[in-house]
């Protein structure tokens, strides 16, 4: 996290990516390096915004930026510009799923590919669109050919959702590199209170994730609801 000041995240629908980005942002916030900025750059209507966690602002020293979508209408999220050439800043964009989410972002290429910047591609090899190395580079080839950026990094991500097991997450590292034999992940992303587990048994560093965007019936079926309503 200290190696630039403005980070990108890219990948397909379903990658991880909001996630990511916000526990990233928390992690950048409590380390206090500075003023920490959440662009919200996703036009694809995914279940969850950063609008949703616009609570975590006040706690959590991160400020969120998002533009209200009209209809369909793509819109662009004022001061991008300005945060990305603010030295004193760190930047976070969540960019869309897909070419058509990181398209936007393209009239930004010439802040992006400098080099304090890290353009960080999430793959979850449990997803049924990411079974083969293959299909990921057409992808990830169409998505920074949109965006105008260089080549990304690799983050693996590999889950089931917020049951998984540190076994499933061994596994899904084991189908990551048997994918992508010549490339190293930066990181790879895990569950909070599976990292002791993972610990000795897993080489590229551990990412601990805190869920911050479940939805409200999921909660509940996972036992955290909120029980003050109740009669």
């Amino acid at each position: 996290m200290r190696s630039a000041k403005n980070f990108v995240l890219i990948g397909e629908a379903g990658s991880g990516k909001t996630e990511t980005a916000l526990n990233l942002a928390l992690r950048m916030a409590e380390a206090e390096a500075g003023p920490v900025h959440f662009f919200d750059m996703d036009q694809t209507k995914p279940l969850f915004r950063a609008r949703d966690a616009a609570g975590m602002e006040a706690g959590g020293g991160i400020t969120f930026h998002f533009q209200p979508q009209y209809l369909d209408a793509p819109t662009v999220v004022p001061g991008v510009i300005e945060r990305l050439m603010d030295e004193d800043s760190r930047v976070l964009l969540d960019v869309g799923g897909g070419p058509y989410g990181a398209h936007m972002i393209g009239q930004f290429s010439h802040i992006l590919n400098r080099g304090n910047t890290r353009v960080l591609y999430l793959v979850n090899p449990y997803r049924p669109w990411s079974g083969r190395a293959e299909d990921i580079a057409v992808t990830m080839a169409r998505v920074t050919g949109a965006a105008r950026l260089r080549r990304p990094e690799l983050v693996a991500n590999p889950n089931l959702g917020p049951d998984t097991t540190a076994e499933e997450v061994v596994a899904g590292m084991e189908r990551f590199r048997r994918m992508f034999p010549d490339d190293r992940a930066v990181f790879l992303c895990a569950l909070e209170e599976l990292c002791p587990e993972l610990e000795g048994r897993v080489p590229e560093p551990v990412f601990p994730i805190r869920l911050n965007t479940l939805p409200d019936w999921l909660r509940d079926t996972l036992g955290n609801e909120d029980k003050s309503q109740d009669p």
